[in-house]
């Protein structure tokens, strides 16, 4: 098992940032992808960034440019940094672990085993 805790969320103007972190623990050790994905009222979640370990990284087409995934491995956590926010931003985002070892891109939910609890990110207009 691995258990993720997520923070930094928050509200936010538009144009503003934030930066996201998500801790991991447990059995950390057969992970081998980690990604954010991101969920607004009434619509489906979708990825948002993911990063193969070492350090392989994959965005959304929407966040390229904006956003940024990076991890601290010693610290085993994720960050998402988030910059030039939109209100279309505005979601939870969910923090997700990956068990599973190949060329994958890990832009699909089913790809992760285990999830954070999620943090809100709200962008004001």
């Amino acid at each position: 098992q691995v258990q993720l805790v997520e923070s930094g969320g928050g509200l936010v103007q538009a144009g503003g940032s934030l930066r996201l972190s998500c801790a991991a623990s447990g059995r950390t050790f057969s992970t081998y992808a980690m990604g954010w994905f991101r969920q607004a009222p009434g619509k489906e979640r979708e990825f948002v960034a993911a990063i193969r370990w070492p350090a392989t990284t994959f965005y959304a087409d929407s966040v390229k440019g904006r956003f940024t995934i990076s991890t601290d491995i010693a610290k085993k956590s994720v960050y998402l940094q988030l910059n030039s926010l939109k209100p279309e931003d505005t979601a939870v985002y969910y923090c997700a672990a990956s068990g599973l070892s190949g060329s994958y891109a890990y832009t699909r939910g089913q790809e992760y085993d285990f999830w954070g609890q999620g943090t809100q990110v709200t962008v004001s207009s």
